[in-house]
């Protein structure tokens, strides 16, 4: 057993409401030694991480697919010749990886287009409000999917963002993925045949916040989009946050999150799988397990660094265990439930009796998972929901992407002549209560046009 990878145990929930539960808000300012000296060495300057996300922003609006090719250089440390990746190298990868993955996620896919075509709104009318009143909804005509990568591929986002565009009914999703650190290959294998399988039309190899600076506004290669999608790291984030307004946005992403709720009917030996398999994301990843039975507190404790040690990316599990993850006792399942909520976390695992019944108390939860069946895992690759979640206690106010997310509605107002005069009346008294008198004029031509 690795004594050194452990995860804390809080004997006192409320000591652990006040600091492993309580959310401190996101802080782009708040930044580690290192990467501010990483900053200092790639700019040459004393920047913090939203100022340099500002330069970077700026940079490309000005001078498009030249910024891009040198802060491609500068920050991925590749040199590029082209941006575009052709749709021939997604299906000669398609046709290339190995045959169990690329049933893989032809299974994702269809799990994952099946699930979002229950989502889809309709335009309707109406003529009992007098005259034509109704709406109409519209797809996105361009999207950006944002796809991390860098240091590993993740094909699963690009298929978990893009596929819901395409069921909505999207004219072009544009995708932009970083290149890898290494290697022959730009784009991992793996993410092109993603690309083949989800439908996409365009891919480019960019990342960071130069990629949504880009797909905001447009350069010699990269198109204009409507609305971008997708998760990304700090950088990305900053770059959304910056640039909201210009582009639609889907969500700001911060790092990924687990809250498991157990009782003492879970197994412990699948509760330690589930949390060390959040907290291998990275090292700001939160694992959490609330629970009322000190015998599984203890158990799970146990199991965490066994298993730990057994696994390939233990420095990063070290630190996202020790950072922000941890048991919490609690005197009862309605206050590990209560807690839960209250954290509002990107996902909730209902690890106990009857989690149908547990669920139904939950207001706060970006995924709710029921059951051992339902780990986290199973729905980060291929239940069917977007895996792209809200993070950092924007459960409270917001919902996982899905089609509505690429979807617009128009209102349709086309009163008759009866129904305009009707009105006119009380909209003049609402609008010379505001002291807009040119707008009371103008509904009072039609009451006296009878």
């Amino acid at each position: 057993m690795d004594k050194g990878i452990e995860i804390p145990l809080y004997t006192d929930y409320r000591l652990a409401r006040q600091s492993l539960l309580l959310r401190k808000g996101f802080d782009p300012e708040d930044t580690p030694t290192a990467l501010r000296e990483s900053l200092r060495r790639l700019f040459g300057q004393e920047l913090s991480p939203a100022e340099a996300v500002a330069l970077v922003v700026k940079d490309v609006r000005q001078r498009g697919d030249a910024a891009l090719l040198d802060w491609t250089k500068r920050l991925d440390s590749r040199e590029l010749d082209r941006l575009e990746v052709p749709q021939a190298e997604w299906k000669a990868a398609l046709d290339n990886v190995p045959s169990e993955l690329a049933q893989a996620l032809q299974t994702a896919s269809a799990r994952i287009a099946d699930f979002h075509q229950r989502q889809k709104l309709s335009s309707w009318t109406t003529t009992e409000l007098g005259g034509v009143l109704g709406q109409k909804v519209t797809p996105l005509r361009r999207v950006g999917i944002y796809v991390p990568g860098g240091t590993a591929p993740l094909p699963s986002s690009l298929l978990m963002s893009a596929i819901p565009a395409r069921v909505a009914g999207v004219d072009e999703i544009v995708v932009c993925t970083p290149p890898t650190r290494g290697g022959d290959r730009l784009v991992p294998a793996a993410v092109l045949a993603a690309a083949q399988i989800a439908g996409i039309d365009r891919l480019f190899c960019v990342g960071g916040a130069q990629a949504i600076a880009a797909l905001a506004y447009g350069t010699q290669t990269i198109p204009r989009v409507d609305k971008i999608a997708g998760p990304g790291g700090l950088f990305v984030t900053l770059a959304k946050r910056q640039l909201y307004g210009t582009v639609g946005l889907d969500g700001l992403y911060g790092p990924t999150e687990t809250v498991i709720v157990a009782d003492e009917t879970a197994n412990p030996a699948w509760v330690a799988a589930d949390l060390l398999a959040q907290a291998e994301h990275d090292v700001l990843a939160t694992a959490i397990l609330l629970t009322p039975s000190s015998t599984l507190a203890e158990q799970v404790r146990l199991q965490v660094a066994e298993q730990a040690a057994q696994l390939e990316r233990r420095d990063v599990l070290a630190v996202s265990l020790r950072g922000q993850s941890g048991i919490v006792l609690t005197p009862d399942l309605e206050t590990a439930v209560r807690l839960a909520d209250e954290f509002a976390p990107e996902h909730l695992c209902l690890l106990v009796r009857d989690p149908v019944s547990w669920a139904q108390q939950v207001r706060n939860a970006g995924g709710i998972f029921l059951g051992e069946n339902s780990c986290e895992v199973l729905g980060d690759y291929v239940a069917g929901p977007s895996h792209v979640m809200p993070t950092g206690g924007t459960a409270r106010f917001s919902s996982p992407l899905n089609v509505l997310d690429f979807l617009k509605i128009s209102s349709i107002v086309g009163l008759d002549a009866d129904s305009a005069c009707r009105l006119a009346d009380d909209a003049a008294r609402v609008a010379q209560a505001e002291s807009l008198t040119a707008h009371a004029a103008a509904a009072l031509k039609r009451s006296s046009s009878k």
